[in-house]
C-alpha cells in the first residue's frame, strides 16, 4: 500500500525540533511572499528554472513537491523564503526546517537529473529592503539521499499506521448505518440530496427548519460519501459554540452505532480559549508548554491519535499529560483526523488553517456550513479592519523607543485624511495610499523591534501592531467590493479624532475560491431565503443545487398574529410602548406560560419592560443586559423552566435570537416588536448604495432581507418539536405587507391581532 506526502509536510513532521517560537515568523503576507519569489526569480539568469515539479520514492512512500528554483549554470537548488526584521535573530530550528526542505528537494533534483552533487541554497528576501541573503552548502547526491531516507523512514512508520487506520476506517464507513431506526421527516431528503451533490462535485444550499435534525442529516451522508468520493477530510464549520457541541454530539451518536470505529474527529477552538498561560508569550523562554514543544510533540501526537473524538476537554488532557500547548497540538492533529469541527474562520478567513492545509496537501475535502445565514456578516468581518486614532495618540504619548518619528508621520497623514472634512462621516471608494505607506513603515519598525528585543516590546505597541497589520493586509484586497470610511468625533480638549475603516461589503470574491476549492460545500440553515441574496453575497458557484425541505410542523401548532395597528418605527416608538405592553399582558393572561419578547435595542427593551412592570406587576419578567458573559446568559435561559411563567426580554439578533433550544412548555410564545431592519445610519446607507449598484436592490440587500431573517430566526425559538404548541405575535404594521409575508416560512398561517 503506497502513501503520498508533500515535501513541506514531510519536513514539518520529521525535521521540527526544539521550542515553539513565534517571535520570528515570516510576517509578509501570502501575496508579498509570491511577489518576493517573483523578484528573486527575475534577477536570475535566463535559463533559471522556477517552480520545478519533483517527486521521488522511498519504499512505499511517494514524496512530491515544487522546488522554488534551480540555476543550471551553477548547479544550485534554491529554497526561497521572505521575511521582515533581523535575519540574525531567526531561531535555529526555523533555519533547520528550511535546510531540511531544501535538502529533500536537492536529492529529488539529483535523482531526476542524475547529478552526482549539487549546491543547496537558502535565499532569504527582506520584503522591505528588497535585500537578498544567500546561504549555500555543497552536498553530494549520496549524502542527500541518506538525509532523504532518514526523513522518510521517520515519517513512513507513522504513515503506515495511518494508512492501516484509514483502511479500517473505510471498512467501518461502508458498513456504517444510520444511528436510528428511521430518518425524521425531511431528514432523509436532506441526506440524499447532499449525497448526490458531493457525488457530482456540486455545492448545495439547503433551507431546512429546526426539528428535522440538520446536523445529523448532513454529517451522516458525508461520512458515507468519504470512501466512494475519496474524501480526505470533512470540515463541519459553525458560527457559535453551541453548533460545535451539536456536531460533536451527532458524531457520538454515529460512532456509537459502530463498534470501536476508526473514525477520528477533532474540535478546534480559538487560541485565547485554549491557552493555559494567557499571561505568557508563545516561545520557550516564556511559556513552559512552548519550551521543547517539538521534542515532546511526537509522543503527544501518538497519544492524541489514539483518541477517536478529540473534543476540547480530551485534547487538553492529552496535551497537558505530555506538557505541550493544547492549541498547537490541535493544529497538528488537524492533519491526522477525518472530521474537523471548527469555527467558520478556520476555512474562510484570509489566513485560514484548514484551507491552507487542504491546499498544501492537495486534500479532497467536503465542507458543511452550519447556520450558514451567519456567513455573510462573518465573511465581511474577516475581510474588514479598523484603526482608532485615540490608540495612536496614546501610543505617541508613551514615546516608544525608535518609533516616535514614524508614529508622528503616521499621525500627520491621518490628520490630512479629514482636514477638509465637514461631516462627521465620510466614505470613499479610493484607498488612502500615502497613509497606507506610513502605516506599513510603522509595522516594519515594530516588527524589527520585536525581532531584536521581543521582551521589551510594550503591550500597547503590540496591540497597535496587530491592528495595523490587519488593516494593511485588508488594504491589499481593497477593490469595488470595499468601502473606506472616516468617522470623526471629538476627543479630549476638543481635539478632533478619527476612526478609519476598511469595510467589506460583498465577500463573494474572497469566499468563492474557498467554495470552488472543495469537492462540495453545503450551506444549511432554517433561513437561507431569498436564495439569490446568499448566493450573490457568498460567491456560490453557478451550478449550486438548491433544496428547501418542507417543515415537519403543522400550521395549527403555531398561532401567528400580526399587530398591524402598532408601528415600531423610531419616530413612533414612544407611542408604541403602551400598546405593546397591553398586547403582552393580554396574551399572558389568556395563556400563562413562558414567553420571549424581542426588541430592536436595549433602550427600547428597557422602556417596555419598565412599563410592563409598572402596569402589570403580577407578570414575572427578566431581561437581557448588554455584555452578558456566558454564566449570565445561562442564568437568563435557566429561568425558562418547564411549565414556568414569565416574560424574558431580549434584543433581536442577539444571543437569544437563534441557537437557543427551549422545547415543550419551557417556551410557549414570542413577541417580536420590530421588523428587525438594521439601523439607518451613514454606514448602512453606503452599503445600500453599493449593493444597489451591484445587485439592483440596495434596500432589500442592506435592510429588508437581513431584518426579516432575524425575525424568522427569533420566531423559530417557539416550535422546536412536532408536539410543541405556541403563539407568535409580530408587532409592526409592516409585517402585513405582502413582500414581507412572502419571506415567512410556508407553513405559517398569519392573522390579525
Amino acid at each position: 500500500m503506497s502513501y503520498s506526502v508533500a515535501v513541506r509536510a514531510l519536513c514539518e513532521f520529521s525535521a521540527k525540533v526544539g521550542d515553539l517560537d513565534l517571535r520570528f515568523t515570516p510576517s509578509p503576507t501570502a501575496q508579498e511572499g509570491i511577489e518576493g519569489h517573483r523578484r528573486v526569480v527575475a534577477r536570475r539568469a535566463a535559463d533559471y528554472e522556477s517552480e520545478v515539479a519533483l517527486e521521488g520514492q522511498f519504499e512505499s512512500l511517494r514524496v512530491r513537491g515544487r522546488a522554488d528554483g534551480y540555476d543550471p549554470s551553477c548547479n544550485r537548488l534554491e529554497e526561497i523564503k521572505t521575511y521582515r526584521g533581523d535575519l540574525t535573530r531567526q531561531p535555529a530550528n526555523h533555519r533547520q526546517l528550511h535546510w531540511a526542505q531544501a535538502k529533500v528537494y536537492a536529492w529529488l533534483m539529483c535523482q531526476a537529473r542524475q547529478l552526482p552533487a549539487i549546491e543547496v541554497a537558502l535565499v532569504y528576501l527582506d520584503v522591505d529592503s528588497d535585500g537578498q541573503t544567500l546561504i549555500s552548502e555543497h552536498h553530494t547526491a549520496a549524502a542527500l539521499q541518506a538525509f532523504f531516507d532518514t526523513q522518510c523512514r521517520c515519517f513512513l512508520a507513522w504513515a503506515q499506521r495511518q494508512q492501516g487506520r484509514l483502511a479500517e476506517r473505510d471498512r467501518d464507513l461502508q458498513a456504517l448505518g444510520f444511528p436510528y431506526a428511521q430518518f425524521r421527516q425531511g431528514q432523509r431528503q436532506l441526506a440524499e440530496t447532499l449525497y448526490k451533490a458531493v457525488s457530482t462535485g456540486r455545492c448545495l444550499m439547503a433551507q431546512a427548519s429546526t426539528g428535522i435534525g440538520k446536523t445529523l442529516g448532513t454529517l451522516f451522508p458525508l461520512l458515507k460519501a468519504m470512501v466512494p468520493q475519496q474524501l480526505d477530510k470533512v470540515f463541519f464549520l459553525t458560527a457559535k459554540t453551541p453548533g460545535r457541541a451539536l456536531a460533536l454530539d451527532a458524531m457520538r451518536q454515529i460512532t456509537d452505532a459502530t463498534p470501536q470505529p476508526a473514525l477520528r474527529t477533532l474540535e478546534l477552538i480559538a487560541r485565547d480559549k485554549a491557552c493555559e498561560y494567557p499571561d505568557k508569550a508563545c516561545h520557550g523562554e516564556s511559556c513552559p508548554l512552548a519550551q521543547g514543544f517539538y521534542d515532546r510533540l511526537p509522543a503527544a501526537r501518538e497519544a492524541a491519535a489514539g483518541v477517536p473524538l478529540l473534543d476540547r476537554a480530551s485534547l487538553r488532557e492529552v496535551a497537558l499529560a505530555h506538557q505541550v500547548c493544547p492549541y498547537y497540538l490541535g493544529q497538528e492533529m488537524a492533519r491526522w483526523v477525518d472530521l474537523v469541527v471548527a469555527d467558520y474562520n478556520y476555512y474562510f478567513d484570509a489566513h485560514a488553517l484548514l484551507f491552507g492545509l487542504a491546499q498544501a496537501n492537495q486534500w479532497r475535502v467536503a465542507v458543511l456550513v452550519d447556520e450558514a445565514h451567519n456567513l455573510v456578516e462573518r465573511g465581511r468581518g474577516m475581510y474588514s479592519a479598523s484603526l482608532d486614532q485615540s490608540q495612536l495618540l496614546a501610543l505617541r504619548q508613551s514615546k516608544p523607543q525608535g518609533l516616535t518619528r514614524a508614529l508622528d508621520r503616521l499621525n500627520r497623514q491621518w490628520n490630512a485624511l479629514y482636514k477638509e472634512q465637514r461631516a462627521p462621516y465620510q466614505a470613499s471608494e479610493q484607498l488612502p495610499e500615502a497613509f497606507i505607506r506610513a502605516l506599513q513603515q510603522c509595522i516594519g519598525l515594530i516588527q524589527e523591534r520585536m525581532n531584536q528585543a521581543p521582551a521589551e516590546v510594550d503591550a500597547q505597541v503590540l496591540q497597535f501592531f496587530y491592528q495595523a497589520l490587519q488593516f494593511s493586509r485588508v488594504a491589499e484586497l481593497f477593490d469595488e467590493h470595499f468601502i473606506f470610511d472616516i468617522s470623526q468625533r471629538e476627543g479630549q480638549r476638543k481635539r478632533r479624532l478619527a476612526t478609519l475603516c476598511l469595510r467589506n461589503v460583498t465577500p463573494a470574491r474572497l469566499l468563492a475560491p474557498r467554495m470552488q476549492a472543495a469537492r462540495s460545500v453545503t450551506l444549511f440553515s432554517a433561513t437561507l431565503s431569498p436564495r439569490h441574496f446568499y448566493s450573490d453575497l457568498l460567491g456560490m458557484p453557478a451550478d449550486t443545487a438548491w433544496l428547501e425541505v418542507a417543515a415537519p410542523f403543522r400550521a395549527e401548532q403555531l398561532e401567528v398574529r400580526i399587530a398591524s395597528q402598532v408601528s415600531t418605527r423610531y419616530r413612533e416608538r414612544q407611542a408604541s410602548l403602551a400598546p405593546i405592553v397591553e398586547l403582552i399582558a393580554e396574551q399572558y393572561q389568556r395563556m400563562p406560560g413562558n414567553y420571549l419578547a424581542f426588541f430592536s435595542s436595549f433602550e427600547y427593551l428597557q422602556q417596555v419592560a419598565g412599563l410592563l412592570a409598572e402596569r402589570h406587576a403580577d407578570i414575572p419578567l427578566w431581561a437581557q443586559a448588554a455584555g452578558m458573559d456566558e454564566e449570565a446568559r445561562q442564568a437568563f435561559l435557566d429561568r425558562f423552566v418547564a411549565d414556568g411563567c414569565g416574560v424574558g426580554f431580549a434584543v433581536l439578533g442577539g444571543a437569544f435570537g437563534e441557537g437557543v433550544d427551549l422545547p415543550g412548555t419551557r417556551l410557549i410564545g414570542a413577541f417580536v416588536a420590530t421588523l428587525g431592519l438594521p439601523q439607518v445610519n451613514p454606514v448602512n446607507e453606503q452599503f445600500k448604495q453599493r449593493l444597489g449598484r451591484q445587485f439592483g436592490a440596495g434596500f432589500d440587500y442592506a435592510y429588508l432581507y437581513p431584518g426579516v431573517r432575524k425575525v424568522i430566526q427569533a420566531a423559530g425559538r417557539v416550535i422546536r418539536g412536532d408536539q410543541d404548541q405556541g403563539v407568535l405575535v409580530l408587532i409592526d404594521e409592516r409585517f402585513a405587507e405582502p413582500r414581507v409575508q412572502q419571506m415567512f416560512p410556508s407553513w405559517w398561517r398569519s392573522g390579525g391581532a
